[in-house]
């Protein structure tokens, strides 16, 4: 009778580190794929454009030239319109976006309270689930009438056009981080400033927004990363014209609507090809080093903090 208890033990004890072992296993595969699809992407994409920039490309012309001819004869390569249009974009995104996003998150985070915070916060992750052809039939069929009615330019899709519905886009992610970051102040910093007499924007200006700038400094660079990525919504709301913009209200091109819409006609494997993927490896390093700085940022805090 024994024998037959303590066996039984075993069996359950054997099929607890059984399970036990597929369960790490699942979860290291789970944590390890991230990894793996990364430098599986880069991979690729390396494979399909290092040979023509390595053999074929003139360096300083897609650096230094505004021509991008693929077709042309001779062909042309030059990437610095499309390099121009994509920085505009997001820079006249964050302008707008940043002081939207800090302002909700201040309020969320400091003067909402109960029910209207959680109602807020919904609406936020509401906003982030609009699908990216959404903003873009908006900003092609309501902000570009709206841009040619209201400031009489000749075409409403242009570069202030895609930087509003690209700030509207990053919002929410911008929002969210920022959040957490005022969060991630301790409280005692609060009632030791409202002990001392401060009022509740004094303690926010002089108090929390200081020690929470670390944060708020990578959700802006990830606003960033956001915006740089994006593609379709920029492509119907930008113009699409391949020019270095010299006011808020020319066409610009990106380079993301540059590969989602020539990359499709192209012949697999001829130098038109390859130069797309070339724009697309210059895309993976500003969008990686833009990440790998904001999640240094975050580290710096941990360390600070531990």
């Amino acid at each position: 009778m024994r024998r037959a208890a303590a066996a039984a033990e075993f069996d359950r004890r054997d099929a607890s580190w059984w399970m036990d072992r597929i369960a790490q296993g699942c979860v290291f595969a789970g944590g390890i794929s991230a990894i793996v699809f990364i430098v599986g992407i880069l991979a690729f994409i390396a494979t399909q454009g290092m040979e023509f920039a390595a053999n074929r490309l003139s360096w300083t012309e897609f650096f230094g030239s505004i021509a991008w001819r693929p077709n042309g004869h001779p062909p042309q390569y030059g990437a610095l319109a499309l390099i121009a249009g994509t920085a505009s974009i997001t820079a006249v995104a964050m302008a707008l976006v940043v002081p939207l996003s800090l302002g909700a998150a201040i309020y969320i985070g400091e003067f909402a309270r109960g029910k209207t915070r959680e109602w807020l916060k919904i609406l936020i992750e509401l906003l982030a689930a609009i699908p990216s052809v959404v903003w873009g039939v908006i900003g092609l069929n309501v902000m570009g009438p709206l841009m040619t009615d209201v400031f009489g330019v000749p075409s409403g899709l242009n570069l202030l056009n895609a930087g509003i519905i690209l700030g509207l886009m990053a919002a929410p992610i911008m929002t969210t981080i920022a959040e957490d970051a005022l969060k991630a102040v301790p409280d005692t910093y609060r009632e030791a400033a409202e002990a001392l007499g401060a009022t509740k924007w004094q303690v926010v200006l002089r108090v929390v927004l200081p020690h929470a700038r670390p944060g708020l400094s990578a959700a802006g660079l990830l606003g960033v990363g956001r915006a740089v990525g994006e593609t379709i919504a920029v492509l119907m709301a930008s113009g699409h014209a391949i020019t270095v913009p010299e006011s808020l209200f020319d066409s610009v091109r990106s380079l993301t609507a540059t590969i989602a819409s020539e990359l499709g006609e192209t012949a697999h494997g001829d130098d038109h090809y390859q130069a797309l993927f070339v724009l697309g490896m210059l895309l993976f390093a500003i969008t990686f080093a833009i990440n790998l700085t904001a999640d240094s940022i975050v580290r710096g805090i941990r360390r600070k903090k531990a």
